[in-house]
């Protein structure tokens, strides 16, 4: 009945553990049955019969199992009769109920219908994966991110994070983006004026929700963030592109009409330029004098390979006209979800309030573990060997596509972890992105960030944050042997 896998992941003992909880809750052992013996089940297995032993007790202890003395162990009678009976076993094969209701006319939105940015779910079984927004799980500080969570875990820790605390941040992570964090972008304020979100992602869907309707016009860099254009496009009446340059947004009329401007001003999202400090503060005034709200996302800010970076808007920001969002998930991980919104308190208050109605808060172990990162100093060991390694690799990439495919264009990035690569003009991006995903090699064409359809299909963006530097290069070799074979059927 039980095949035991090496598994890296999963110990022996919790394997066996699984199979057993599940071979008694469906049936398999019916109640009341003995269990093989630990030598027998050991040597059956070829485990360690201490195994066996620590599974029995563990299972014993939680109520699966009953130990007799000199009998053995048994299926515990009450585990199974204490599950509720299946009920509708029969409604499954049902035919359908005529008068079901008709979804789809009662969609008030359809986000499936959203143009998104489309990449393959099992990326890493590719050699080649010029993907954004990924971690190369070699560069993950694993060792200092379990003591963390040790740490996090102690009895002390635990009794502080297990209550509900409704509404309310971990205290230490909010000091933490305060102390650590914020002064890094020369933001200083205080802790009732930040909130822990799900990812900058959530923030931006809090801010749509509670400040926009369909008289809101919002303006977005053209190209730019896929997301914060499908989130405002749920709330907002109107959608204004507002294109960019080598310094990042062009401040033209444009913004006049704007409510709420969301922008990249730390490397634009997707074409990674930084905006110059004097169109920063131009910005700034335009705010002020036409009365729209700047969202800025504080997109890979820390990312940067050379100099210093440049002050956050939200720094020479005089007027509180900034609202700035930040995310963790471009240092850390992405699948932690950690991001964090600073805004004048009225508005934090108003915010905390509406996450309260939809997830509370973001899960208090995660925010005691992340603070403990920081506060230990991880976080600023990992952001020096990151910056490092993705100079590196976006150092080969470049040098790469100079060789290979010298009649592309390449956005040179002083940080970051991505290249926003121009192709000619007759080239499309998204087919050519089809015939290299053939060799192995994944890249994001670029035509979903556009506003306006259709799109430039000349684009695309390489990212280097989930490929080893030595794999650089024959990825880009074969891209270009996907152009020429492009070409070729396209002549």
């Amino acid at each position: 009945m039980f095949h035991l896998e090496p598994d890296r992941t999963t110990t022996l003992q919790a394997q066996l553990r699984r199979m057993l909880v599940s071979a008694i809750l469906d049936g398999q052992i019916p109640p009341g049955s003995p269990l093989p013996s630990c030598r027998a089940l050991a040597q059956s297995l070829k485990i360690a019969r201490n195994t066996v032993v620590l599974a029995y007790q563990d299972l014993t202890e939680e109520g699966f199992l009953i130990a007799r003395e000199r009998s053995g162990f048994f299926v515990n009678p009450d585990v199974v009769t204490a599950r509720p009976k299946d009920g509708g076993a029969g409604q499954a094969t049902a035919e359908p109920d005529l008068a079901e209701p008709d979804w789809v006319t009662r969609f008030k939105s359809r986000p499936t219908q959203q143009r998104n940015i489309v990449k393959p779910t099992n990326w890493q079984d590719y050699p080649y994966p010029f993907i954004y927004g990924q971690i190369d799980q070699s560069l993950f500080p694993l060792a200092a991110w379990r003591e963390c969570s040790r740490q996090a875990l102690s009895v002390n820790a635990v009794k502080e994070w297990a209550k509900d605390r409704f509404a309310d941040d971990d205290p230490l992570l909010i000091e933490q983006i305060r102390t650590r964090l914020l002064p890094r972008r020369g933001v200083r304020v205080s802790a009732d004026e930040i909130l822990v979100t799900v990812g900058a992602q959530q923030a931006i869907y809090l801010l749509s929700t509670l400040l926009f309707d369909n008289k809101t016009t919002f303006g977005i860099e053209d190209p730019g963030y896929t997301d914060a254009r499908n989130i405002a496009a749920l709330s907002a009446g109107h959608l204004s592109a507002l294109p960019v340059d080598d310094h990042g947004l062009i401040l033209g009329p444009e913004l006049n009409a704007c409510d709420y401007v969301y922008v990249t001003p730390s490397h634009q999202f997707p074409t990674t330029v930084t905006m110059s400090l004097e169109r920063r503060q131009a910005l700034l005034e335009r705010a002020v004098e036409r009365d729209f709200v700047l969202i800025e996302d504080d997109y890979e800010s820390e990312l940067t390979h050379q100099g210093s970076p440049q002050p956050a808007l939200k720094s020479l920001d005089r007027h509180g006209r900034v609202i700035f969002v930040s995310s963790l998930s471009k240092t850390l991980a992405p699948g932690l979800r950690m991001g964090f919104l600073v805004a004048p308190r009225p508005l934090i208050a108003e915010l905390r309030a509406l996450r309260r109605l939809m997830i509370r808060h973001p899960a208090a172990n995660n925010q005691r573990t992340i603070a403990l990162f920081l506060a230990d100093g991880h976080h600023d060991t990992l952001l020096r060997r990151l910056c490092s390694v993705y100079r590196e690799r976006l150092a080969a990439a470049v040098t790469a596509l100079a060789r290979h495919l010298p009649e592309f264009a390449v956005n040179l990035t002083a940080g970051g972890t991505a290249l926003w690569i121009r192709g000619p003009s007759d080239l499309d991006m998204t087919a050519i992105a089809k015939v290299a995903e053939k060799r192995g090699v994944v890249i994001e064409p670029g035509a979903v960030h556009f506003l306006n359809q259709p799109g430039p299909a000349n684009f695309c963006r390489l990212g280097v944050s989930s490929i080893p530097t030595e794999r650089i290069e024959p990825g880009i070799r074969l891209l270009a042997e996907a152009v020429r074979e492009h070409r070729k059927h396209s002549a």
